[in-house]
């Protein structure tokens, strides 16, 4: 049952999003990461990336998607990757250095509101955990940049904190904490589904999930 209740706003700046994950980088995997990586696998899974693909990762993190794509892209593909976090990149640029595929992958900073992609240049992009950081208002032209930049027929997979749910004690608790510590809890859940349906994708999946009592959704897309 969907939650009608409004998405809370991201009241953070931008600059400040970027100074606490340049802070967090070195301790994300222990804070969050372990308890992220079972539902951004599902994710891969259901995107599905192929050899010789050229593949982007929004929100890359620290860098684990980024080398499961780079993996499945082999030696014809690309994977590309954005984040607002240079101290992220450093963690994810050495992980792939480590295991020799940086000529596989590229890594940029900035806003996914303007990706720097050609329209129809990419066959699939994945989200882990990204869009939900997102302003309620910057969430539509992110997945406009995404259904611009993809071919058709191309494919995204989105995995994020869901509000398809009825509000449980602990979504009502976290939303609370998003509420009054937005610096430190700048995530919130969203309409993971509606959102990309109202950009103009195809869902051809959905799987509801829970993470410590948080509904999570993942969700497979194709822009038609």
């Amino acid at each position: 049952m969907e939650d009608m209740s409004p998405i809370s706003r991201v009241t953070r700046s931008k600059e400040a999003a970027k100074s606490t994950y340049d802070r967090l980088s070195r301790w994300y995997d222990a804070l969050a990461g372990s308890s992220e990586r079972k539902f951004t696998g599902i994710g891969l899974q259901k995107l599905a990336v192929k050899d010789g693909e050229t593949v982007l990762e929004i929100g890359f993190g620290t860098g684990h998607a980024i080398l499961a794509l780079a993996a499945a892209v082999g030696n014809a593909g690309k994977v590309y990757g954005i984040d607002i976090s240079e101290g992220m990149g450093n963690i994810t640029r050495a992980r792939v250095n480590q295991v020799g595929l940086s000529g596989r992958v590229a890594l940029s900073f900035g806003d996914a509101a303007e990706l720097p992609f050609t329209a129809g240049s990419l066959d699939a992009i994945f989200m882990g955990f990204t869009l939900e950081l997102f302003d309620t208002p910057e969430i539509p032209a992110v997945l406009s940049e995404c259904l611009r930049t993809l071919r058709q027929s191309g494919r995204m997979c989105v995995v994020a904190l869901s509000k398809r749910r009825e509000a449980g004690w602990m979504v009502r608790l976290y939303e609370w904490a998003h509420r009054k510590f937005p610096a430190y809890i700048d995530c919130r859940p969203i309409f993971v589904q509606k959102a990309l349906e109202d950009a103009g994708f195809t869902i051809s999946e959905v799987t509801d999930m829970s993470m410590w009592g948080l509904p999570v959704e993942i969700v497979a897309a194709i822009k038609r």
